[in-house]
């Protein structure tokens, strides 16, 4: 029972994560795409300052994910195997390895560096450099996130459709 609503409760989580990655992939980042280099930073500084704010339901969603993937898979090694537990251990490992990993190696590095500008004090030429030293490699690393959650989640929940 403890393992069903672990993965239950993952599932959940990783959906919301996944839908979280997925809105940053197809609107945030295409909307404020459309901005010019200064505006742009400023609204991912904004957008970003929320999250970094220690906003406690993303870090519920986020670091919660995290933990019960682990947790989950855990309890999953006395409940499964086969096929089941390989299922199991890929969307954990993916998981980890592509969506948080590149999240604390990649992303999070580049909002912190652009969290460290002040615009106001910048000529357009540095500002324009930022910008593409940061928007095309976040972006990039965003999709791997969303398409890896986002199949995490459906792996997860057809583990739980194939459970008795």
């Amino acid at each position: 029972m403890m393992f069903k609503v672990s993965l239950i409760l993952t599932a959940l989580l990783c959906a919301l994560l996944a839908g979280f990655v997925f809105a940053f992939a197809v609107v945030v980042m295409p909307g404020i795409a459309r901005l010019d280099d200064g505006d742009f930073i400023r609204a991912f500084q904004a957008i970003d300052g929320v999250i970094q704010g220690s906003q406690p339901l993303f870090g519920v969603v986020w670091l919660g994910s995290l933990l019960g993937a682990l947790v989950t898979l855990g309890l999953g090694l006395g409940e499964l195997s086969g096929a089941r537990l390989a299922l199991l251990g890929g969307a954990a490992a993916l998981f980890l390895l592509a969506v948080h990993l590149p999240t604390f190696l990649v992303n999070v590095p580049l909002n912190n560096r652009l969290q460290a500008l002040n615009v106001a004090t910048m000529d357009d030429a540095a500002v324009t450099a930022a910008r593409a030293g940061f928007e095309a490699t976040w972006n990039r690393w965003n999709v791997v996130r969303t398409i890896v959650a986002t199949a995490v989640t459906g792996s997860l929940m057809w583990l739980m459709l194939a459970l008795p």
